[in-house]
Protein backbone atom coordinates (compact mmCIF):
# COMPACT_ATOMS: atom_id res chain seq x y z
CA UNK A 1 0.00 0.00 0.00
CA UNK A 2 3.01 2.44 0.71
CA UNK A 3 4.06 1.66 -2.89
CA UNK A 4 1.36 3.18 -4.34
CA UNK A 5 0.56 6.12 -2.07
CA UNK A 6 4.17 7.09 -3.05
CA UNK A 7 3.91 6.73 -6.46
CA UNK A 8 0.52 9.17 -6.13
CA UNK A 9 2.43 11.54 -4.48
CA UNK A 10 5.39 11.56 -7.04
CA UNK A 11 2.65 11.97 -9.11
CA UNK A 12 1.38 15.02 -7.44
CA UNK A 13 4.56 16.59 -6.70
CA UNK A 14 3.97 19.10 -10.18
CA UNK A 15 0.41 20.25 -8.47
CA UNK A 16 2.08 20.57 -5.13
CA UNK A 17 4.61 22.39 -6.72
CA UNK A 18 2.13 24.70 -8.51
CA UNK A 19 -0.08 25.38 -5.47
CA UNK A 20 3.35 26.55 -3.82
CA UNK A 21 3.29 28.87 -6.35
CA UNK A 22 -0.47 30.31 -6.46
CA UNK A 23 -0.17 30.67 -2.65
CA UNK A 24 2.82 32.80 -3.56
CA UNK A 25 0.65 35.46 -4.94
CA UNK A 26 -0.40 36.59 -1.61
CA UNK A 27 2.10 35.32 -0.04
CA UNK A 28 5.80 35.47 -1.03
CA UNK A 29 7.45 33.50 1.30
CA UNK A 30 6.09 30.38 -0.11
CA UNK A 31 8.34 30.66 -3.11
CA UNK A 32 11.35 30.91 -0.84
CA UNK A 33 13.17 27.69 0.21
CA UNK A 34 11.16 25.12 -1.73
CA UNK A 35 14.39 22.88 -2.49
CA UNK A 36 14.15 22.51 0.90
CA UNK A 37 10.10 20.40 0.55
CA UNK A 38 11.82 18.34 -1.78
CA UNK A 39 15.19 17.55 0.65
CA UNK A 40 17.73 19.86 -0.47
CA UNK A 41 19.56 21.80 1.78
CA UNK A 42 22.19 24.37 0.57
CA UNK A 43 23.81 24.87 3.67
CA UNK A 44 25.83 22.27 6.38
CA UNK A 45 23.51 21.35 9.20
CA UNK A 46 24.33 19.36 12.19
CA UNK A 47 24.03 15.68 12.40
CA UNK A 48 22.93 13.71 15.43
CA UNK A 49 20.12 15.69 16.00
CA UNK A 50 17.19 16.00 18.06
CA UNK A 51 14.46 16.29 15.78
CA UNK A 52 10.84 18.00 16.32
CA UNK A 53 8.37 18.73 13.77
CA UNK A 54 5.13 21.29 14.53
CA UNK A 55 3.34 22.12 11.47
CA UNK A 56 2.87 25.98 11.89
CA UNK A 57 2.65 28.88 14.22
CA UNK A 58 0.25 27.38 17.10
CA UNK A 59 1.98 24.06 17.21
CA UNK A 60 5.69 26.07 17.48
CA UNK A 61 4.43 28.09 19.73
CA UNK A 62 3.15 25.44 22.14
CA UNK A 63 6.39 23.53 21.47
CA UNK A 64 9.12 26.09 22.31
CA UNK A 65 8.80 25.47 26.24
CA UNK A 66 9.39 22.31 25.98
CA UNK A 67 12.30 22.85 23.72
CA UNK A 68 13.36 25.13 26.18
CA UNK A 69 13.33 22.60 28.77
CA UNK A 70 15.36 20.11 27.20
CA UNK A 71 17.92 22.41 25.96
CA UNK A 72 18.18 23.34 29.84
CA UNK A 73 18.45 19.82 31.14
CA UNK A 74 20.39 18.40 28.16
CA UNK A 75 22.34 21.44 27.11
CA UNK A 76 25.02 19.56 24.87
CA UNK A 77 22.25 18.22 22.31
CA UNK A 78 22.18 19.46 19.06
CA UNK A 79 18.02 20.64 18.53
CA UNK A 80 16.16 20.70 15.43
CA UNK A 81 12.81 22.21 14.61
CA UNK A 82 10.88 21.41 11.17
CA UNK A 83 8.31 23.36 10.12
CA UNK A 84 5.47 23.32 7.22
CA UNK A 85 4.18 27.62 6.86
CA UNK A 86 6.43 30.14 6.31
CA UNK A 87 4.60 31.81 9.18
CA UNK A 88 5.88 28.75 11.22
CA UNK A 89 9.46 29.15 9.92
CA UNK A 90 9.12 32.83 11.26
CA UNK A 91 7.95 32.10 14.31
CA UNK A 92 10.88 29.36 15.05
CA UNK A 93 13.24 31.89 13.68
CA UNK A 94 12.16 34.93 15.91
CA UNK A 95 11.71 32.63 18.83
CA UNK A 96 14.76 30.72 19.09
CA UNK A 97 17.23 32.69 17.01
CA UNK A 98 20.01 30.46 16.71
CA UNK A 99 19.40 28.16 19.29
CA UNK A 100 17.98 25.27 17.15
CA UNK A 101 18.39 24.46 13.39
CA UNK A 102 15.17 25.31 11.62
CA UNK A 103 14.10 24.31 7.95
CA UNK A 104 11.15 22.74 6.69
CA UNK A 105 9.94 19.25 6.60
CA UNK A 106 10.45 17.60 2.83
CA UNK A 107 7.08 15.90 1.29
CA UNK A 108 6.58 12.59 2.38
CA UNK A 109 8.06 11.03 -0.93
CA UNK A 110 11.35 8.41 -0.50
CA UNK A 111 13.77 10.29 -2.21
CA UNK A 112 13.00 13.58 -0.22
CA UNK A 113 12.72 12.02 3.38
CA UNK A 114 16.30 9.86 2.61
CA UNK A 115 17.51 13.14 1.68
CA UNK A 116 16.47 15.00 4.77
CA UNK A 117 17.00 11.75 7.19
CA UNK A 118 20.81 12.05 5.96
CA UNK A 119 21.88 15.31 5.80
CA UNK A 120 20.46 15.50 9.74
CA UNK A 121 20.85 12.17 11.17
CA UNK A 122 18.37 12.42 13.58
CA UNK A 123 18.68 10.50 17.36
CA UNK A 124 15.29 11.08 18.19
CA UNK A 125 11.68 12.48 16.09
CA UNK A 126 9.22 13.84 17.66
CA UNK A 127 6.24 15.01 15.62
CA UNK A 128 3.64 17.39 17.43
CA UNK A 129 -0.51 16.71 17.45
CA UNK A 130 -1.62 14.59 14.31
CA UNK A 131 0.92 14.36 11.78
CA UNK A 132 1.21 10.81 10.31
CA UNK A 133 3.53 10.39 7.82
CA UNK A 134 4.09 6.64 5.96
CA UNK A 135 7.67 7.02 4.89
CA UNK A 136 8.94 9.28 7.37
CA UNK A 137 7.72 6.75 10.07
CA UNK A 138 8.67 3.85 8.09
CA UNK A 139 12.86 5.12 7.81
CA UNK A 140 12.05 5.79 11.53
CA UNK A 141 11.64 2.42 12.01
CA UNK A 142 13.86 0.84 9.26
CA UNK A 143 16.62 2.77 11.17
CA UNK A 144 15.73 2.43 14.50
CA UNK A 145 15.23 6.25 15.18
CA UNK A 146 12.84 6.52 18.14
CA UNK A 147 9.54 8.22 17.33
CA UNK A 148 7.34 9.60 19.03
CA UNK A 149 3.36 11.98 18.58
CA UNK A 150 3.20 13.95 21.27
CA UNK A 151 0.10 16.86 22.29
CA UNK A 152 -1.14 14.06 20.19
CA UNK A 153 -5.46 14.78 19.17
CA UNK A 154 -7.45 13.44 16.48
CA UNK A 155 -11.34 14.87 15.56
CA UNK A 156 -13.50 12.45 15.13
CA UNK A 157 -13.83 13.11 11.66
CA UNK A 158 -10.14 12.85 11.07
CA UNK A 159 -10.33 9.53 12.74
CA UNK A 160 -12.89 8.34 10.00
CA UNK A 161 -10.90 9.64 7.31
CA UNK A 162 -7.94 6.84 8.61
CA UNK A 163 -9.77 4.00 9.41
CA UNK A 164 -10.43 3.71 5.78
CA UNK A 165 -7.18 3.16 4.33
CA UNK A 166 -5.87 0.76 7.52
CA UNK A 167 -3.15 -0.41 5.26
CA UNK A 168 -1.14 2.56 5.25
CA UNK A 169 -2.02 3.94 8.27
CA UNK A 170 -1.71 0.83 10.84
CA UNK A 171 2.34 0.01 9.49
CA UNK A 172 2.73 3.83 10.05
CA UNK A 173 1.52 4.16 13.70
CA UNK A 174 3.65 0.19 14.38
CA UNK A 175 6.68 2.81 13.76
CA UNK A 176 5.65 5.08 16.87
CA UNK A 177 7.54 4.43 20.24
CA UNK A 178 5.02 6.48 21.91
CA UNK A 179 1.55 8.54 21.58
CA UNK A 180 0.83 10.99 23.92
CA UNK A 181 -2.78 12.64 23.47
CA UNK A 182 -4.28 15.25 25.18
CA UNK A 183 -7.27 13.60 26.43
CA UNK A 184 -8.59 10.12 26.50
CA UNK A 185 -11.21 10.80 23.72
CA UNK A 186 -7.98 11.24 21.28
CA UNK A 187 -6.59 7.82 22.91
CA UNK A 188 -9.18 5.85 22.32
CA UNK A 189 -9.58 7.29 18.17
CA UNK A 190 -5.59 6.67 17.95
CA UNK A 191 -6.53 3.34 18.82
CA UNK A 192 -9.50 2.80 16.92
CA UNK A 193 -7.07 3.67 13.88
CA UNK A 194 -4.40 1.09 14.76
CA UNK A 195 -2.13 2.14 17.24
CA UNK A 196 -1.28 -0.17 20.07
CA UNK A 197 -2.75 0.18 23.75
CA UNK A 198 0.28 -0.25 25.11
CA UNK A 199 1.86 2.66 22.96
CA UNK A 200 -0.65 5.40 23.45
CA UNK A 201 -0.63 7.13 26.99
CA UNK A 202 -2.64 10.61 27.97
CA UNK A 203 -0.48 12.82 29.20
CA UNK A 204 -2.80 15.89 28.46
CA UNK A 205 -2.23 19.40 26.48
CA UNK A 206 1.27 21.19 26.36
CA UNK A 207 -0.67 23.96 25.74
CA UNK A 208 -1.41 24.90 29.10
CA UNK A 209 1.84 24.94 29.68
CA UNK A 210 2.19 28.55 28.17
CA UNK A 211 5.08 31.34 28.57
CA UNK A 212 3.85 34.48 29.45
CA UNK A 213 6.45 37.07 30.02
CA UNK A 214 5.79 39.93 32.17
CA UNK A 215 7.34 42.06 29.53
CA UNK A 216 5.22 40.86 26.93
CA UNK A 217 2.02 42.20 29.77
CA UNK A 218 4.04 45.16 30.07
CA UNK A 219 4.17 46.02 26.27
CA UNK A 220 0.77 45.55 25.87
CA UNK A 221 -0.55 47.78 28.72
CA UNK A 222 2.06 50.54 27.45
CA UNK A 223 0.52 50.17 24.17
CA UNK A 224 -3.38 50.26 25.64
CA UNK A 225 -2.65 53.58 27.54
CA UNK A 226 -0.76 55.01 25.11
CA UNK A 227 -1.72 54.25 21.50
CA UNK A 228 -5.28 52.51 22.63
CA UNK A 229 -5.84 55.71 25.82
CA UNK A 230 -9.96 55.86 26.84
CA UNK A 231 -10.87 53.33 24.21
CA UNK A 232 -12.73 50.14 25.15
CA UNK A 233 -10.69 47.47 23.04
CA UNK A 234 -12.02 44.39 21.83
CA UNK A 235 -9.65 42.28 20.15
CA UNK A 236 -10.64 39.57 17.47
CA UNK A 237 -7.67 36.81 16.98
CA UNK A 238 -6.95 34.66 14.56
CA UNK A 239 -9.92 35.53 12.21
CA UNK A 240 -10.69 33.67 8.81
CA UNK A 241 -12.38 34.22 5.17
CA UNK A 242 -15.85 35.57 5.99
CA UNK A 243 -15.60 35.88 9.24
CA UNK A 244 -14.51 39.52 9.33
CA UNK A 245 -17.80 40.90 7.57
CA UNK A 246 -19.37 39.59 10.58
CA UNK A 247 -17.19 41.27 13.45
CA UNK A 248 -17.65 44.75 11.78
CA UNK A 249 -21.06 44.00 11.35
CA UNK A 250 -21.43 44.02 15.30
CA UNK A 251 -18.75 46.20 15.87
CA UNK A 252 -21.49 49.03 14.38
CA UNK A 253 -24.31 47.82 16.40
CA UNK A 254 -22.15 47.62 19.77
CA UNK A 255 -20.80 51.33 18.87
CA UNK A 256 -24.50 53.19 19.28
CA UNK A 257 -24.30 52.13 23.05
CA UNK A 258 -20.25 52.07 23.24
CA UNK A 259 -18.94 54.93 21.80
CA UNK A 260 -15.07 54.24 23.35
CA UNK A 261 -15.20 51.04 21.35
CA UNK A 262 -12.09 50.02 19.65
CA UNK A 263 -11.77 46.65 17.27
CA UNK A 264 -8.44 45.30 17.24
CA UNK A 265 -8.55 42.83 13.99
CA UNK A 266 -5.63 40.07 13.66
CA UNK A 267 -6.16 38.20 10.73
CA UNK A 268 -4.68 34.64 10.39
CA UNK A 269 -3.02 34.27 7.86
CA UNK A 270 -0.60 37.19 6.47
CA UNK A 271 -1.35 37.48 2.91
CA UNK A 272 -5.05 38.63 3.77
CA UNK A 273 -3.71 41.47 5.70
CA UNK A 274 -4.48 43.79 2.55
CA UNK A 275 -7.89 42.44 1.80
CA UNK A 276 -9.32 42.50 5.05
CA UNK A 277 -7.94 46.47 5.24
CA UNK A 278 -10.24 47.00 2.27
CA UNK A 279 -13.15 45.05 4.06
CA UNK A 280 -12.92 47.15 6.62
CA UNK A 281 -12.99 50.31 3.96
CA UNK A 282 -15.78 48.96 2.44
CA UNK A 283 -17.66 48.85 5.32
CA UNK A 284 -16.76 52.71 5.47
CA UNK A 285 -14.71 52.41 8.52
CA UNK A 286 -11.71 53.97 9.68
CA UNK A 287 -8.79 51.62 9.88
CA UNK A 288 -5.64 52.28 10.84
CA UNK A 289 -2.48 49.38 10.36
CA UNK A 290 0.06 48.75 12.63
CA UNK A 291 2.63 48.46 10.28
CA UNK A 292 1.67 52.10 9.25
CA UNK A 293 2.62 53.57 12.87
CA UNK A 294 -0.38 55.73 12.68
CA UNK A 295 -1.73 56.97 15.66
CA UNK A 296 -5.29 55.94 17.03
CA UNK A 297 -7.64 58.71 17.64
CA UNK A 298 -11.59 58.81 18.28
CA UNK A 299 -12.68 58.68 14.87
CA UNK A 300 -10.60 55.55 14.77
CA UNK A 301 -13.05 52.25 14.01
CA UNK A 302 -10.60 49.21 13.49
CA UNK A 303 -6.74 49.17 14.26
CA UNK A 304 -5.74 45.59 12.18
CA UNK A 305 -2.61 44.09 13.27
CA UNK A 306 -0.93 43.02 10.12
CA UNK A 307 1.84 41.84 12.02
CA UNK A 308 3.17 38.16 12.92
CA UNK A 309 4.06 37.32 15.97
CA UNK A 310 2.32 39.90 18.62
CA UNK A 311 -0.98 38.28 19.41
CA UNK A 312 -0.18 37.41 23.43
CA UNK A 313 0.75 41.43 23.25
CA UNK A 314 -2.20 42.43 21.80
CA UNK A 315 -4.32 40.33 24.15
CA UNK A 316 -2.83 42.09 26.94
CA UNK A 317 -3.59 45.67 25.87
CA UNK A 318 -7.74 44.56 25.32
CA UNK A 319 -10.54 44.46 27.89
CA UNK A 320 -12.24 41.35 26.03
CA UNK A 321 -11.37 39.03 23.70
CA UNK A 322 -12.95 37.00 20.74
CA UNK A 323 -10.88 33.96 19.27
CA UNK A 324 -11.77 33.28 15.99
CA UNK A 325 -11.79 30.63 13.39
CA UNK A 326 -14.86 29.69 15.45
CA UNK A 327 -17.88 31.98 13.49
CA UNK A 328 -17.27 29.84 10.56
CA UNK A 329 -16.96 26.35 10.54
CA UNK A 330 -12.84 26.67 10.48
CA UNK A 331 -12.56 24.44 13.76
CA UNK A 332 -11.28 27.49 15.97
CA UNK A 333 -8.33 27.80 17.99
CA UNK A 334 -6.21 28.33 20.99
CA UNK A 335 -8.49 30.07 23.67
CA UNK A 336 -5.61 29.24 26.49
CA UNK A 337 -3.17 32.14 25.34
CA UNK A 338 -5.94 35.16 26.28
CA UNK A 339 -7.02 33.22 28.80
CA UNK A 340 -3.33 32.81 30.86
CA UNK A 341 -2.71 36.91 29.72
CA UNK A 342 -6.03 37.49 31.96
CA UNK A 343 -8.32 38.44 29.13
CA UNK A 344 -12.00 37.55 29.48
CA UNK A 345 -12.48 35.05 26.38
CA UNK A 346 -15.23 34.70 24.08
CA UNK A 347 -15.78 32.01 21.53
CA UNK A 348 -18.12 30.93 18.97
CA UNK A 349 -19.98 27.80 18.10
CA UNK A 350 -17.71 26.32 15.53
CA UNK A 351 -14.37 25.02 18.13
CA UNK A 352 -14.13 20.62 16.68
CA UNK A 353 -10.70 21.48 16.50
CA UNK A 354 -10.27 22.12 20.36
CA UNK A 355 -13.75 20.79 21.76
CA UNK A 356 -11.90 19.32 24.58
CA UNK A 357 -10.59 21.93 25.60
CA UNK A 358 -13.37 24.50 25.04
CA UNK A 359 -15.96 22.31 26.73
CA UNK A 360 -13.49 22.29 29.63
CA UNK A 361 -13.53 25.91 29.74
CA UNK A 362 -17.09 26.25 29.40
CA UNK A 363 -17.93 23.77 32.86
CA UNK A 364 -15.70 25.83 34.66
CA UNK A 365 -17.40 29.16 33.58
CA UNK A 366 -13.55 30.18 32.53
CA UNK A 367 -15.09 31.29 28.70
CA UNK A 368 -18.40 31.98 27.11
CA UNK A 369 -19.47 30.22 23.68
CA UNK A 370 -21.24 32.83 21.49
CA UNK A 371 -23.76 31.07 18.94
CA UNK A 372 -24.44 33.85 17.11
CA UNK A 373 -24.09 37.58 16.61
CA UNK A 374 -26.78 38.34 19.23
CA UNK A 375 -24.77 36.25 21.66
CA UNK A 376 -21.72 38.56 20.94
CA UNK A 377 -23.55 41.91 21.35
CA UNK A 378 -25.34 40.82 24.57
CA UNK A 379 -22.21 38.86 26.03
CA UNK A 380 -20.08 42.10 25.44
CA UNK A 381 -22.36 44.49 26.14
CA UNK A 382 -22.82 42.69 29.95
CA UNK A 383 -18.66 42.74 30.16
CA UNK A 384 -18.76 46.20 29.31
CA UNK A 385 -21.44 47.47 31.81
CA UNK A 386 -20.38 45.22 34.47
CA UNK A 387 -16.44 45.24 35.36
CA UNK A 388 -16.84 42.71 38.28
CA UNK A 389 -18.27 40.30 35.96
CA UNK A 390 -15.03 40.88 33.52
CA UNK A 391 -12.79 40.83 36.18
CA UNK A 392 -14.28 37.55 37.49
CA UNK A 393 -14.25 35.62 33.87
CA UNK A 394 -10.42 36.88 33.61
CA UNK A 395 -9.50 35.23 37.12
CA UNK A 396 -11.72 32.22 36.32
CA UNK A 397 -9.79 31.76 32.67
CA UNK A 398 -6.42 32.30 34.78
CA UNK A 399 -6.98 29.52 37.29
CA UNK A 400 -8.63 27.11 34.36
CA UNK A 401 -4.99 27.34 32.67
CA UNK A 402 -3.42 27.05 35.58
CA UNK A 403 -5.35 23.89 36.63
CA UNK A 404 -4.33 21.62 33.63
CA UNK A 405 -0.68 22.44 33.66
CA UNK A 406 1.66 19.93 33.85
CA UNK A 407 1.33 18.06 30.47
CA UNK A 408 5.14 19.70 29.73
CA UNK A 409 7.14 18.36 32.65
CA UNK A 410 5.74 14.29 32.19
CA UNK A 411 6.47 14.59 28.16
CA UNK A 412 9.89 16.17 29.27
CA UNK A 413 10.33 12.84 31.89
CA UNK A 414 9.93 10.58 29.14
CA UNK A 415 11.99 12.35 26.04
CA UNK A 416 14.51 13.23 28.53
CA UNK A 417 15.09 8.94 28.77
CA UNK A 418 15.27 8.54 25.23
CA UNK A 419 18.00 11.16 24.41
CA UNK A 420 20.09 9.82 27.27
CA UNK A 421 20.00 6.77 25.89
CA UNK A 422 20.50 8.04 22.30
CA UNK A 423 24.31 9.35 23.38
CA UNK A 424 27.17 7.35 23.08
CA UNK A 425 28.40 6.22 26.57
CA UNK A 426 31.65 8.29 26.92
CA UNK A 427 29.33 11.27 26.41
CA UNK A 428 26.81 10.44 29.46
Amino acid sequence: MRFFYSCLFYLLIPFVLLRLIWRSVKAPAYRDRWRERLGFYPKKFPQGVIWFHAVSVGEAEALFPLVRQIQQQQPDVKLLITTTTPTGSARVKAAMQETVAHVYLPYDIPCAVKQFMLRFKPKLAVIMETEIWPNLFAYCGENDIPLYIINARLSEKSSRGYQKIPALVRPALAQVNLIATQTQADANRFISIGAECEKVKTLGNIKFDIEIAQTIIEQGLQLKAGLFGGRFVWLIASTHKDEEVIFLRIYKALKQEIPELLLVIVPRHPERFADVKKLCEQQQLNVVMRTAGEGVNLETDVYLADTMGELKMLYAASDIAFVGGSMVPAGGHNILEAAAIGVPVMFGPYMANFQEMALKALRQDAAVQCQNENDIVNTILALYKQPAYREALAETGKAFVAQNQGAIARICEILTQTIIKSKDPSTI
